[in-house]
């Protein structure tokens, strides 16, 4: 049972459903209390994330080494966004 959850690749969709929800709790949050953090902020650890959960879904289920890295590349691109973002604060 679990080896085919993983293998089918919804480990990676419950990763991407887990992001998506942790942003919108986030952002509602601090948009009600104004305490937290801004989306904005958080918004490329996010995509970073849902980046490696694309890859990862990608190599489970048998995508060619390009639908494997192309999402790494975009994850290192949202890393280097937050590092940038992080330095000027």
């Amino acid at each position: 049972m679990m080896a085919e959850f993983f293998a089918s690749g919804r480990v990676s969709d419950l990763i991407l459903l887990m992001l998506v929800l942790e942003g919108l709790a986030l952002a509602l949050y601090h948009r009600k209390t104004g305490r937290g953090v801004a989306l904005r902020a958080i918004l490329p650890f996010l995509l970073a994330g849902a980046a490696f959960a694309l890859s990862l879904r990608a190599a489970l289920t048998g995508g060619g080494w390009p639908l494997v890295a192309l999402p790494l590349v975009g994850a290192f691109g949202a890393h280097l966004w937050d590092i940038a973002a992080r330095w000027r604060r």
